[in-house]
């Protein structure tokens, strides 16, 4: 019997891979989840409903990174109150301020984010490391600018120093040369 044809149509089949198959759903959980957060996107999250906890919280930092100082601003005065859900969003919308935010934000996530569901304090925790990474990263700037700073003095002072060392020497070549 001549194997030849089967083996072609295997190796056909194996190297056209999973493109062959049907699309089938190996189960309708997904499809049950989606419809779940579909009512989800509050404009200020909260812990209330907790189908909608993540996605509400992800939208809401999406937003803040994208929103411009307006919209955050806008959005603070909304968050004023001391609920530990309005703090954490406070938290939020200062990660994405300017650098003197950061500070209060850090300040904000460290005081409430153990208060958060289990469920957030994993994305509330990497928005904290988020946040410090970025202080630590503006105050090794601003060490830098502090050292370069004093580096560009030091040079100018020895640049003053080497001028006044290379008119010694010329005035002591002249004297050389009329003696």
């Amino acid at each position: 019997m001549n194997y030849r044809p089967v083996l072609v149509c295997l190796t056909a089949a194996w190297l056209a891979g999973c493109e062959l198959l049907p699309e089938q759903p190996l189960s309708t959980a997904p499809v049950a989840a989606e419809s779940s957060t579909q009512g989800c996107h509050a404009v200020i999250p909260d812990f209330d409903n907790e189908a909608c906890l993540l996605p509400d919280w992800v939208a809401f930092g999406l937003a803040s990174q994208r929103g411009d100082r307006a919209w955050r601003d806008a959005k603070l005065a909304r968050l004023a109150g001391e609920a530990r859900e309005q703090r954490l969003a406070r938290a939020i919308l200062l990660a994405w301020g300017n650098e003197n935010q950061w500070d209060r934000a850090s300040e904000l996530f460290k005081a409430d984010l153990h208060t958060a569901p289990a469920a957030l304090q994993p994305l509330l925790r990497y928005w904290l490391n988020e946040v410090e990474g970025r202080r630590a990263m503006a105050g090794r700037l601003e060490s830098s600018r502090a050292e370069l700073a004093a580096m560009e003095a030091e040079n100018a002072a020895l640049a003053e120093k080497l001028e006044a060392l290379t008119a010694i020497e010329q005035n002591i070549n002249l004297r050389q040369q009329t003696d």
